[in-house]
């Protein structure tokens, strides 16, 4: 599993699973999946350690793509996304501040743009470091 963002790889490793929400629902990937290559909603995406036992990994990711390609012995799984952290990589606090000024922004004046911006706030105030 491969996940990148613009400025670098965020995470890279082994998984037995990853799970994604995609824009059309969620997604599990194992082993042997089938490729195919979808489009990322503002969601953690999780991976899961080989045999699923023990923690998982959460890489906050606000859109992009999920491409899976599988050989003889190996799937591949590359996270294309907009922008991608690790959660001890965000601040939870100053994600719930922005989220505030967000919402208030959206309740105001309905912007579109504003209601994106919402949900990466949300997401990362949820999933962040405290």
């Amino acid at each position: 599993v491969h996940v990148v963002g613009p400025e670098r790889e965020v995470w890279s490793g082994e998984a037995g699973m990853v799970i994604a929400k995609g824009t059309d629902g969620d997604v599990g990937i194992l082993p042997g999946h089938a490729p195919m290559l979808i489009s990322l909603d503002i969601h953690p995406l999780r991976i899961l350690p080989e045999g699923l036992g023990g923690p998982q990994e959460l890489v906050l990711v606000d859109g992009g793509f999920l491409h899976v390609t599988s050989g003889e012995d190996k799937t591949r799984i590359d996270v294309l996304a907009e922008h991608a952290a690790l959660p001890k990589d965000i601040d939870a606090s100053a994600a719930a501040a922005r989220a505030g000024e967000l919402r208030r922004r959206v309740e105001d004046e309905g912007q579109t743009e504003a209601q994106a911006e919402l949900a990466k706030a949300l997401m990362r105030a949820e999933f962040g470091a405290r």
